[in-house]
This record gives structure tokens, sequence and C-alpha cells, in this order.
């Protein structure tokens, strides 16, 4: 398939529909849900589409390093190339790359300085002005002036650009950051009243969500769009999309994993069994590897986007300090295996601070810090749980419902952790070809 059909398919051309064509330059439109839902997925995806159309888009990350977000752009162009069979691949992500600036703010602070900086940068590296401006992470809590003030400062600099804003805020229940809520005294609402032009909200259904539009340009009432939000992608709601995920084959799913033995190992066997496609990341001269089905070599450049710092390797990790340079090369190598999944799967333990043991920790936080769905079946308690955000909940036995997946674990599979990831493929896949 070709970009311009690509585009023409997407589902945020419902979007557009609804709201005439566009949010449009120096309006504000804000994507609010609940922590962990996919408010940060949906921004990139507004932020991906607006590449693929050819308009410049400045990605402002506040508290997030731009390596985690330039590999969440990569997993979601990635899920596209796969789901439309786009044509020349390379040529179009080198396109989309160009296009784009992501610039980091590791304090969380945004004000209008911080932002016409970031805007000058832009000019200066790309040489023109971003039509698409996007937001993660804005601390709307604070006294309402100022941050209504900010937010008029904010849709100024944008206007002056030429672009349009697009934000993200967290709010209980889905509510619009405009309204009241008595449950949560000290989140966007109230703060930002007529500065914000339209408001989607991320309502939790299911293991995902629906999009409902709180707020549109012309002042309409609340109304449900016809899509949702499945394992992190925006998707046509059900009984419209003819491609859903529930038609394909278990040949539409790919395995993302390091190949080595014990979890990692089981789970690459249930996709060869399944008819899974698999990917196993490694390096040059890496020892002992259980699968080689599918195997990507990583460069030295690749695995240095994926470097670890020192302060989680002391809290979490001490003993990769110590340990041979592999095991750290294995690590960055996780950072890739998570980087491009919709979400993940581990076998493991869970310690009383919320994260897991190993190797397995540094794939579940990971996936915890890009806002991936994330599911850890814990061979000491002999069950699943589910990030939610805030907490490890139990859940239900899990199935896979992103065309790309990660599967990690630990080298230490118990037959409680093994026979766990066989029936994560059957409820997944249903029974495995004789």
């Amino acid at each position: 398939m070709i970009r311009q059909e690509a585009i023409l398919q997407s589902p945020l051309r419902i979007l557009d529909r609804r709201i005439r064509g566009g949010l449009g330059k120096g309006r504000l439109g804000v994507i609010v849900a609940p922590a962990g839902v996919g408010k940060s997925a949906v921004l990139v995806q507004l932020g991906l589409d607006a590449l693929l159309r050819g308009r410049p888009v400045l990605h402002v990350a506040l508290g997030q390093p731009v390596e985690h977000v330039s590999a969440r752009y990569d997993a979601f162009f990635e899920e596209l190339a796969d789901r439309v069979d786009l044509a020349d691949r390379r040529g179009v992500h080198e396109m989309v790359a160009r296009q784009r600036l992501i610039w980091s703010a590791m304090d969380g602070g945004l004000g209008v300085r911080t932002l016409d900086e970031a805007l000058a940068a832009f000019e200066a590296h790309l040489g023109c002005s971003p039509a698409t401006l996007l937001v993660d992470g804005f601390a709307w809590a604070g006294p309402r002036p100022e941050v209504a003030e900010t937010l008029a400062g904010l849709k100024a600099s944008a206007a002056r650009a030429g672009a349009e804003l697009w934000m993200t805020a967290r709010s209980a229940a889905g509510r619009p950051p405009c309204e009241a809520d008595p449950d949560q005294p000290g989140a966007p609402p109230e703060r930002c009243g007529e500065r914000v032009d339209v408001v989607l909200a991320l309502v939790p259904q299911g293991r995902g969500a629906h999009v409902r539009l709180i707020r549109d340009l012309d002042g309409a009432g609340e109304a449900d769009l016809p899509l949702e939000l499945q394992g992190g992608s925006l998707r046509y709601a059900r009984g419209e999309d003819e491609d859903d995920d529930e038609a394909r084959g278990p040949e539409a799913f790919t395995l993302l994993a390091g190949g080595a033995d014990g979890a990692e190992e089981a789970f690459g066997a249930c996709a060869e069994r399944w008819g899974v496609q698999e990917v196993n990341f490694t390096f040059a001269g890496r020892p002992g590897l259980a699968r080689t089905r599918g195997l990507v070599e990583l460069t030295e450049a690749e695995l240095r986007l994926g470097d670890v710092s020192e302060a989680y390797l002391k809290a979490h990790l001490p003993r990769a300090l110590a340990g041979p340079p592999e095991l750290r090369r294995v690590l960055q190598l996780i950072w890739h295996q998570v980087g491009t999944a919709g979400e993940v799967f581990a076998v493991g333990a869970l310690n009383p601070d919320d994260t897991a043991q190993g190797g397995t920790g540094w794939a579940v936080e990971l996936a915890r810090h890009w806002g991936k769905p994330v599911h850890l079946f814990d061979q000491d308690r002999d069950g699943w749980f589910r990030w939610d955000g805030r907490a490890w909940a139990p859940e239900a036995p899990p199935a896979v419902t992103h065309p790309r997946f990660a599967g990690a674990g630990t080298r230490a599979l118990s037959e409680s952790g093994r026979a766990a990831i066989r029936a994560l493929f059957e409820r997944s896949f249903g029974p495995p070809a004789e």
C-alpha cells in the first residue's frame, strides 16, 4: 500500500471529519484519561499521522527521555507498516524522522519561554516551523489563574508558529480538564475554562478504552466516536474494522524476545508451534542463545540507544554493575524488544517495591514507563498481575491483543510458568496446528 492510501484509511480520519478537517492553527486539544489508559500513546499516533501527511511535528516530552519517545514513534510506525503492507517502508520512515523534533524537559516543567526555546530549536534544525505541537506531561495542578495564563501563552506561541496544539491531561474517570471533579480536587478540572477548544476522553472499557468527544469546536454536545484503543493503538470500533485483530490468524502476530533460555525460550517455542512470527534480538559474540528463529543482530550504535542508567542498576540490578559486559548489553537489547512492542508479557516474581526481579524487571520497568499494557505471571503466587498505572492488580489470565508483543522473563522458569505461557498462546490463538 502506498503512503496516501494508509493516510486515508487511518482511524484518525473519523476525528478529522467530526471536527471538520482538524483542530486548526493556534487551537488547543486535550486528551484526557485516568493514569495508564493510553494518553501518551494516542498523542504519538496523532504525531505520526501528521508526519505521514507531511506536517512537521514538535513533540515536547516532560519528564521523559528523548529515546523513549522516539522508540514509541518507531513502534507505531512498524505496526502501521506491517498492518497496511506499506511500500518503501525505509524511505517513508526516513521522511518521517526528518520532519520531527522531540524536545525533552526532564524537570517536568513547561512555560511559554521553554516552548519558545523548543520552537526556535525546531526552526534552527529543520529550517521551518512545525504544523503540529504535542505536549505530554504538562503539570495541570496549581493556582487556576496561573494555569489558565500559561495555557493562553502556549496557544499564542502555537498560533505564531502556525501550529495546532495537542496536550495530555490525567483526570479521574475520563473527565474533561475543564469541569469540576469533586473526587480529584487537585487535577486539571476547573483550570482551563475557555482555553481548551477540543477535549477527547479515553474511557476505560475492558482491556482498552473507547473514545468520547467531550468538547467540540462548535460547542456541540458529547458524542461517542466509533474509535477504540486496543493494545495501545487507536482502531475502528469493532464491527466497523474489517481488519480487526480477532479476525487475524496467528501468522499476523509477532513475538519480540531475546532468545535466552528459560521464559524466552518457552515463548519462542510456543510462537513456532502456533505459527506466530518471531524476532529475537541479539548482538555480535553473544554466547548461549537458546532461540535463533528470526534472529536480528543489533549494531553497536543501536545497542547504545538502550543504555541503562547507573541509578537504576544500583537500585534494582546491582549484579549488572559487577557482571560481565554481556549483561549490560542484554539490558540494552531489552530496550529494543520492549520499545517496538504494543504490549508486554513477562514471567518471574514481583518484589515488595512493585519491581520485578532481574532482567525481567527492566522489561517491565520500560513497559510501565512507556505506558504499554504489561502483564506479569508471578511464579511464587501462581497468578497473573497487570500494572494499572499505580499498582499491580491481580487479573484473569490475559490474551494477546496487539500484533507485536514482547515475551520476557526469568531463566529459572518453573513448571507453572511454562504452563502459563502455553495457556497464554492457547487463549490467544486457539489450539496449535498439528
